[in-house]
């Protein structure tokens, strides 16, 4: 009795530590939106009904493993009536020592840092593309994420988001996130 009460408290204890040691927390902040708050007119897409600016917003980050070889960022919006979410924005191979994106840098004409790639989102092409939830839907999550990466991923502009998305769960080292919401009536 008293050997199986010591392996039990073994395994919670081994459990435990092992539970704590799952990817670590980045801290991920932005001028342009704030923890839980609605979208501006700046990061909302101008097309599909909707007349926003469509500007990809500055991203900050910092807390990153040591050990990180490249960043991605994706933005997600999870209530998307499609069954499977909607991509907005995917960007991976960002150099390690990154700290950031500039606002615009999703854009056309915008700066992203040497080597990073843009891939495709679930407008078709690569890039940023801002919130436009369906007239009358309840209000949108835009889920904007930053990834620590062990390693770059082997992937070019044509990739869905979805795809990237397994390396990034492949390659992930720590992660943070920002989540604000949109809705039109």
């Amino acid at each position: 009795m008293r050997f199986s009460f010591l392996k039990t408290s073994l395994l919670l204890t081994t459990i435990s530590i092992v539970g704590g040691l799952s990817a670590a927390d980045i801290k991920l902040t932005s001028n342009a939106i704030k923890e839980g708050s609605n979208l501006t007119n700046a990061q909302v897409f101008n097309g599909f009904g909707c007349s926003g600016e469509n500007i990809s917003p500055d991203l900050n980050w910092s807390g990153a493993p040591k050990e990180t070889k490249a960043f991605a960022v994706t933005v997600y919006d999870p209530d998307a009536p499609t069954g499977s979410g909607f991509w907005h924005w995917v960007v991976f191979n960002i150099p390690a020592d990154a700290t950031g994106l500039a606002s615009k840098a999703g854009n056309e004409k915008g700066t992203l840092p040497p080597g990073s790639i843009q891939s495709r989102t679930d407008f078709g092409k690569p890039g940023f593309g801002g919130a436009c939830p369906p007239a009358g839907d309840k209000p949108h999550r835009y889920i904007f994420k930053v990834y620590a990466l062990k390693d770059k991923i082997p992937l070019d502009s044509e990739a869905s988001g979805a795809l990237v998305g397994f390396y990034i769960n492949s390659l992930k080292l720590a992660e943070g996130k920002l989540n604000a919401k949109f809705g039109r009536k």
